[in-house]
């Protein structure tokens, strides 16, 4: 058997990844047709190998010329140079790091665009979800569940928007956890544009994926396509905020079709950004109040020997409740600021404020005004 060198090996890897791109950004292909080729043909090459005619049982005349003809180097060159960039990543159905349960959904993309560490493409996590127009308690809710449920370990999955998809990230970076951003355009883009900084930092400490090829403007149609895969990464989702008519219920419903659970937490019966959190509790989410009520709910799905599982995370948990411990004795009983409450801790700015959002959302201490924080218990 002739043996494969080093070079060899990289220009069949290279020519693979010309073939799925090719595949993928070819107009008119969607990702149905796409996947029944992959599945009549098993792999691109196969594909681009295949007559006319048997092409034709799949897609219709002019897809099946457009791919007899070949890849189109031109339309894949931009792609091929922004994966050179650092952390720029496609992940394909071939690929190991391709989410496992994104290939439990119905339609699935077989190919992902990526900025950051794919690892955490197959780690446990927990989709936030709400409104784009929060309200600062939203926001502020949102932030201090995604912190509390990255301290158990799991990662947090939203969508980069406006509201409540913001604060989840924010939350989940504050408490030094990771967390994944799924868009709605190219990875090219930045959408919506003041969250550039936050897009960076995503990057940066957790994943950016898209199914979108790069260039893909801000289309309203794409995003109940993008939410189907927020939900799929995803062992469940909350919904923090949202009106009847939110594209999170959208997601929540996925959620259900998918087999996920669906939680929800409640609010004013005057307030319109609570309405639709109240539908999803009526219809069977899981009303929450704490971190715990989602953790009751999920802890049969995850492995306890796994190196993702919350058992393995006790030491983590352990570290948390002696950060807050520490906290707590710190504070006493008088209002205290957070300089002089970081002075005596010890912790860091990031631990400490994290430790903090934690402990709001416990009620064992509550913000007062001028900024300054008081122990409840």
């Amino acid at each position: 058997m002739a043996s494969i060198d080093g070079k060899q090996a990289n220009d069949v890897a290279l020519n693979d990844i010309k073939q799925w791109l090719a595949l993928n950004q070819l107009p008119g292909l969607g990702n149905a047709a796409f996947c029944q080729l992959l599945a009549k043909f098993g792999a691109p090459d196969a594909i681009f190998s295949a007559s006319i005619n048997q092409l034709r049982e799949f897609v219709d005349d002019n897809i099946a010329q457009k791919i007899q003809a070949g890849i189109n180097l031109d339309a894949i060159t931009p792609t091929l140079d922004w994966l050179q960039k650092d952390n720029a990543h496609l992940v394909t159905f071939a690929d190991n790091t391709y989410p496992k349960k994104l290939l439990e959904i119905n339609n699935p993309p077989p190919v992902l665009y990526a900025i950051g560490n794919l690892h955490w493409l197959n780690h446990p996590a927990i989709a936030i979800v709400g409104s784009r127009s929060a309200t600062p308690q939203g926001e502020k809710n949102a932030e201090n569940f995604a912190a509390s449920l990255c301290h158990t370990g799991l990662c947090v999955v939203s969508g980069m928007a406006l509201g409540i998809d913001g604060a989840a990230h924010r939350g989940a970076l504050n408490a030094n956890g990771a967390t994944i951003a799924v868009v709605g355009t190219g990875l090219d883009i930045v959408y919506p544009a003041r969250h550039r900084n936050l897009a960076h930092k995503i990057a940066e400490r957790g994943l950016i994926i898209s199914e979108f090829p790069l260039g893909t403007p801000s289309k309203a149609q794409n995003f109940p396509r993008r939410n189907r895969l927020i939900s799929g990464l995803s062992l469940g989702c909350l919904v923090v905020e949202a009106n009847i008519d939110s594209g999170s219920l959208i997601t929540a419903r996925l959620s259900a079709e998918q087999g996920r659970e669906v939680f929800a937490i409640p609010g004013s019966i005057h307030s319109p950004v609570t309405k639709g959190c109240h539908q999803l509790i009526k219809q069977g989410a899981k009303l929450v109040e704490t971190t715990q009520d989602i953790l009751e709910e999920l802890k049969n799905m995850l492995p306890s020997t796994s190196p993702y599982g919350l058992s393995s995370n006790l030491h983590m948990e352990e570290t948390a409740t002696l950060e807050a411990n520490t906290v707590l004795t710190c504070m006493g009983f008088d209002p205290i600021n957070f300089e002089t409450l970081r002075s005596l801790s010890g912790l860091t700015t990031e631990t400490l404020s994290s430790m903090l959002m934690v402990l709001e959302l416990e009620s064992k201490i509550t913000t007062l005004a001028g900024g300054k924080y008081q122990r409840l218990m």
